[in-house]
């Protein structure tokens, strides 16, 4: 992985990128005892993250890219019982067997999948569970690259589904843009252009001001055995 991917872009990434709808939260809550311990892998800005720490759960937040850790810190500010980590899916510096639930929320695609395995073997207890999580966008491409990847990873993992519908403010969707990988930054040639085709979208694809975009949230769990 390339861990520079999203420097410069964790700002509009904290702002415009979805979280996940609280069912889905919810369903992993009800997969934790009380006294579980979370690590979160490629937390970001901590989108999810924080839900884990809001609900009290001790959690190892590891990030590669130290703009995204950066604004995870403000994230987690609140939050004594969140340790921001830097480190990657395949050494994650987690010890041994210290981790009753592992989670991946929309980045398992970025991974070196038998490496990240073989490290979710050594961090998680025997019986541990992994959790991954997507927002799909019906009719995305990336819809196909997400499900080969978790079909690649896992071997029978327990499946649940949720609608997460959002409704994107002309801003907030302009940096759910500027947060992708591979879009121009405001310093490469083109971004003006870019920009001005985004906003024609906006325009011609709201209404009242409003973009609404249909997501699914779906969670992914197997067990460690």
């Amino acid at each position: 992985m390339n861990t520079e991917n999203f420097t410069g872009k964790a700002e509009a990434y904290a702002k415009g990128r979805p979280g996940y709808p609280q069912e889905a939260i919810e369903t992993i809550f009800k997969l934790a005892p009380s006294d579980a311990v979370f690590a979160d892998i490629g937390a970001g800005t901590g989108k999810f993250t924080v839900k884990l720490a809001e609900r009290g759960y001790s959690v190892f937040a590891v990030e590669p890219n130290a703009d995204m850790r950066g604004q995870l810190a403000i994230t987690l500010a609140p939050f004594t019982n969140a340790k921001i980590m830097d480190g990657t899916a395949e050494a994650t510096t987690i010890p041994d067997h210290s981790i009753d639930i592992l989670t991946v929320a929309h980045a398992l695609h970025w991974l070196n999948l038998d490496a990240f395995r073989e490290e979710c073997h050594r961090i998680v207890k025997p019986d541990g569970l992994v959790i991954v999580i997507y927002n799909h966008v019906p009719g995305e491409e990336m819809t196909d690259l997400y499900k080969q990847t978790v079909d690649t990873f896992f071997t029978k993992p327990m499946t649940w589904e949720f609608p997460n519908p959002i409704d994107y403010t002309r801003d907030n969707w302009l940096a759910y843009i500027a947060s992708q990988d591979g879009n121009p930054t405001p310093t490469d040639p083109g971004y003006n252009a870019h920009i001005s085709a985004i906003n024609a979208a906006f325009d011609r694809d709201s209404m009242d001001g409003l973009l609404h975009c249909d997501r699914l949230t779906k969670v992914y769990c197997e067990r460690i055995e």
